[in-house]
């Protein structure tokens, strides 16, 4: 009878054993020292030009240079924005044998985390890996996720404004409700907004649908509007540029792409790039390091860009001293 409790004790150890294991298994050295074909399976939230330069950049910089002795294989999946999409393709991907799963957007790194506790997950573009519960330590993530997160340089957004646009008084915010890291960039921006005399409007939509009638809303209230970095807002860029157009308000992006598209002005970081970073931390797993071994990378700044015939239409001078540091587009 004795032994009864020792036997339970011993299973009690064993099982917690087991359990640490398996749940630390993404934070053990990659298992590729062995394997000459390491699988990639990417993840990409939805197809607009931000995040395909992402995708791009991340696809070139796994060609380049490649680790001797390995050869890596993409497999690229698009949920075009759809939640229930997100979820079957990420245990697709899991089950397809990936051996490390990259996230672009937050919500694709978060399906993919949800898909998975022992494969390595990469996230990419992801402004707020904390809040999105991807992780808790930047600096030493301590489960099967890391990657880089790019966070908007919204106070030199907000110094762009007052240089090329004094006139400007009250803003809106048009974002998403349904994505996180919108949410974290719509209080930072307030804050740093207000700090300098604006007036802050928020507007949230609950997808692409209501961007039109919220536009048509915002128009008649505001000076200016500034989008955070927000794929559900990217999706719907087209009809937030033409009611801009219409009732000639100056837009605000984050992500040069959309500079090109016919915002005016942006604090931009390179997407492409952004794809390489991103791209390279893979290739840390793949040479052996672990996940907590692979800090999350954080790019935080970024360079005006300057759309010179948005400019022109609205009656925009871009200053001497501001021509000099940012790019301009579409000069004469």
């Amino acid at each position: 009878m004795k032994s009864k409790p020792l036997i339970a004790s011993l299973i009690i150890i064993v099982t917690m054993v087991l359990a640490s294991l398996f749940l630390d298994k993404g934070n053990r050295p990659s298992s590729f020292k062995n394997k000459s074909l390491i699988k990639v399976g990417i993840l990409q939230l939805v197809t607009h030009e931000a995040l395909n330069q992402i995708e791009k950049g991340i696809q070139d910089e796994l060609q380049r240079q490649p680790i001797s002795g390995k050869r890596i294989e993409v497999t690229l999946m698009n949920a075009e924005g759809d939640q229930s999409k997100i979820q079957t393709m990420s245990h697709q991907l899991v089950t397809k044998g990936s051996d490390i799963l990259v996230g672009i957007a937050t919500p694709a790194a978060q399906g993919l985390a949800a898909a998975t506790k022992e494969i390595p997950v990469i996230m990419s573009a992801v402004t707020d890996p904390v809040g999105a519960k991807l992780v808790k330590d930047l600096s030493k993530p301590e489960a099967n996720v890391t990657g880089l997160s790019n966070r908007v340089p919204l106070k030199q957004t907000v110094s762009l404004m007052k240089r090329l646009t004094p006139e400007v008084k009250n803003i809106a915010v048009l974002y998403a409700s349904n994505e996180d890291n919108s949410l974290s960039q719509v209080k930072d921006f307030t804050h740093y907004a207000r700090s300098e005399g604006y007036q802050v409007f928020p507007y949230a939509v609950p997808s692409t649908n209501e961007v039109p009638s919220t536009m048509s809303i915002i128009s008649g209230k505001v000076d200016a509007i500034f989008l955070p970095q927000d794929n559900t807002i990217a999706s719907a860029f087209s009809a937030v540029i033409s009611a801009s157009n219409a009732a000639k308000l100056p837009v605000y992006s984050s992500v040069d792409t959309m500079v090109e598209a016919g915002s005016l002005a942006s604090v931009s970081q390179n997407q492409y790039q952004l794809g390489v970073e991103t791209a390279k931390q893979i290739k840390a797993l793949v040479a052996g390091k672990k996940v907590s071994q692979v800090p999350v990378k954080i790019v935080d700044n970024g360079k005006a860009v300057i759309n010179q015939k948005v400019a022109d239409r609205l009656g925009i001078t871009i200053p001497e001293s501001l021509a000099k540091t940012a790019d301009i587009l579409d000069k004469k």
